[in-house]
């Protein structure tokens, strides 16, 4: 089993399990459509499916399996601003997929970068994984840019590959491997 030492903090966010006292700050980002607007099979949701969502999220606090998500509650002095999660996709591979959902409010500053970085880093340090990629809709721009940013490279572009809103729809794959994610880090500190 891989969980993080709680909480993971880093300059300007704290990343702990998602609780249910979260469930005012979750709800108010999830019922927006401009937050589910990329995501698959996803409306804005009742205050009732952010409860649901939020008892799932509640109990994605480690890695203990293939297939399991951790999922992290991002958070400030403001409360929850968003989510950054791994699934565990392959124990022999050690390949997980990053994932993030957050309040565009609190969008422009870096705080999705930050709060990715700091899982990425347990990703690789802790897990020892050895790849992590991330997907987004093929328009999804503001997704393709926070992988960039994160050092992640664009492996795919899978053209009509999965329906989409009753639409085919293109798909962006981006990954980093740890030796590249170490090189990175190393360069950004020195």
């Amino acid at each position: 089993m891989f969980q993080p030492t709680y909480p993971i903090r880093t300059a300007r966010l704290t990343l702990r399990p998602v609780t249910l006292d979260d469930l005012d700050d979750v709800y108010a980002y999830q019922r927006r459509p401009d937050v589910v607007r990329w995501m698959l099979g996803a409306g804005p949701r009742t205050r009732e499916q952010s409860r649901a969502s939020v008892v799932a999220m509640a109990g994605e606090d480690a890695l203990r399996a293939e297939g399991d998500c951790l999922t992290l509650a991002v958070a400030t002095d403001a409360g929850v601003i968003g989510t950054v999660e791994l699934v565990w996709h392959s124990q022999l591979d050690r390949t997980a997929e990053l994932g993030f959902v957050f309040h565009p409010d609190h969008g422009g500053r870096g705080l999705v970068t930050e709060a990715a970085t700091a899982l990425l880093n347990w990703g690789f340090g802790e897990v020892g994984l050895h790849r992590i990629y991330a997907r987004c809709h093929g328009r999804n721009e503001a997704s393709a840019r926070l992988m960039a940013r994160l050092g992640m490279r664009q492996e795919a572009h899978h053209v009509e590959s999965y329906l989409f809103r009753d639409e085919w729809a293109d798909q962006l794959v981006f990954a980093i491997l740890a030796h590249e994610w170490r090189s990175r880090a190393a360069t950004a500190g020195g």
